[in-house]
């Protein structure tokens, strides 16, 4: 069989129907239309007459409201039995024919067609050089309802859905100032996605929104189709664990995030937005904290934090201590450690990978999996292979308890599990090769990489180094709402 080597498409070799300049023949613009969609029937051109001149419809069938379209458009224009101005047709017809809110003239037929594919009607007008564009969009969406991945105890029960005018209306309603700015731009040679570039005027630093914009337009991708593309552009740091470039699904989440002073960047077609930069201490933050008080917001900011530590370092510390440093452990519980694992197969460091692995199987499986038996796979997964392989020895009852521990630390700061999934293999390795020395050896390489990820010229771990004590008031420790300000968190005081 011939391999095929055309996999990927250079989106510069692309062919592209040009239409050009719309024509005053109206039947001629339909009938480029009809060449273009050749094959499609949800494209619909229909014809008609008002006031003697010839009138051509066109628009997208499934992403249009027909009753509006006939009801506000069709009706009137075949129905009127005046006379049209000539030379002012179009303006005729919008001023006193057609009823809508969203109407415009457009000369490029090439600008009419997208329009067409985002659920417009294009209307054609014999003699005329331009088109209306009448708005009867009725894209189908889902409904609004509570994010499944950023969950918050007192937050809103929002979260963003495909549409992107609907996130945009969602944060609107939040942000009522004109200091809010959108910029819209499209990415795709085919898919031509509109996205959304959001900042406060007045508090986002502009050398940051600059360099966001340079990196948006050198853009070169034949489709967009999620938030997930545009990581790759954003963010630099391709050899780092961990990433500058945030996301969240809540309206107010990102509402705040654009009153720090950061960028939001919503896609059209995915329910996540992204925002950038993001500190490695807004992991360990939630919306939750400024509602509570600051004393509980400072204890929960810090389990978050000693869970992100224990899910890293846990398994690789185990491991390390049973291997090379038994006289760290008392005896008792040395003694009940090396009587449960002489009956295992494996060594401590083997063992630990297994069941890493089996566990990261499992929640594969539960989250793929439809929901109706996702449950009964992990039920499976925790209850059967755990319980049956410490009775069969092939993993020891220590080692189950401390995957359990550091799979639910993992789960606390949730926008970390990736880089947390490796690197918890890693120091299982470093451990079970060089003992606590070469893990200490790897925790301070990890925290000299962190300190030195810096893009957007924003160090990524920021406010504590750099140290910036005026910005510590919201970091770990959280202080009281009357003395944290106005601005949480300010981009251009972290600035080099």
């Amino acid at each position: 069989m011939k391999e095929n080597k055309n996999i990927f498409i250079n989106v510069n070799t692309v062919s592209e129907f040009e239409f050009g300049d719309v024509r005053k023949n109206a039947v001629e613009n339909g009938r480029l239309i009809k060449e273009a969609f050749k094959g499609s029937f949800d494209i619909v051109v229909k014809k008609g007459y008002c006031a003697g001149k010839c009138v051509v419809f066109a628009n997208c069938d499934g992403l249009c409201n027909s009753q509006k379209i006939a009801d506000n458009a069709i009706r009137p224009l075949l129905s009127y039995k005046g006379d049209l101005p000539e030379g002012e047709e179009l303006e005729f017809i919008c001023d006193n024919i057609i009823c809508g809110t969203e109407q415009q003239k457009q000369t490029s037929l090439d600008m009419a067609v997208d329009m067409l594919l985002r659920g417009t009607l294009l209307i054609f007008v014999e003699g005329a050089s331009q088109c209306i564009i009448f708005g009867v969009q009725q894209i189908p969406e889902r409904a609004i309802n509570e994010p499944d991945t950023d969950v918050q105890e007192f937050g809103s029960r929002e979260g963003f859905t495909e549409n992107v005018k609907t996130n945009l209306t969602l944060i609107r309603k939040r942000l009522c100032t004109p200091n809010f700015i959108i910029e819209m731009k499209e990415i795709g040679a085919q898919s031509k996605t509109r996205i959304l570039l959001c900042y406060m005027k007045g508090r986002v630093n502009e050398d940051v929104l600059d360099s966001v914009r340079e990196r948006l337009n050198n853009i070169n991708m034949d489709t967009l189709l999620g938030a997930g593309y545009l990581r790759k552009a954003l963010d630099t740091k391709i050899f780092s664990f961990f990433t500058m470039v945030g996301e969240t699904e809540r309206p107010d989440t990102f509402s705040a995030k654009i009153c720090e002073g950061k960028i939001g960047i919503l896609i059209d077609g995915t329910p996540f937005a992204l925002i950038v930069p993001r500190l490695f201490i807004e992991n360990f933050q939630t919306l939750d904290d400024y509602v509570n008080r600051p004393f509980y917001a400072t204890f929960m900011r810090t389990v978050r934090f000693l869970s992100f530590l224990i899910s890293v370092f846990l398994p690789g510390v185990f491991v390390s201590v049973g291997l090379f440093h038994q006289e760290m452990l008392p005896d008792d519980m040395l003694y009940n450690i090396v009587v449960m694992e002489s009956n295992t197969l494996f060594t401590l460091t083997l063992e630990a990978l297994i069941i890493h692995f089996v566990y990261e199987i499992v929640r594969e499986a539960g989250l793929r999996m439809p929901k109706s038996i996702g449950h009964a796979v992990s039920i499976v997964g925790a209850l059967v292979i755990g319980d049956a392989a410490v009775t069969a020895g092939l993993i020891g009852a220590p080692m189950l308890i401390v995957v359990a521990l550091t799979a639910i630390c993992s789960l606390v700061s949730s926008h970390l599990y990736q880089p947390i999934s490796v690197l918890r293999i890693v120091f299982i390795l470093i451990g079970g090769a060089t003992g606590l020395y070469g893990i200490m050896i790897g925790a301070a390489a990890l925290v000299i990489s962190l300190a030195s990820m810096t893009d957007y010229a924003v160090p990524f771990l920021s406010p504590i180094t750099p140290f910036e004590k005026t910005l510590l008031r919201d970091s770990i420790v959280r202080i009281s709402m009357e003395k944290l300000g106005k601005n949480i968190f300010d981009i251009n005081s972290v600035r080099k």
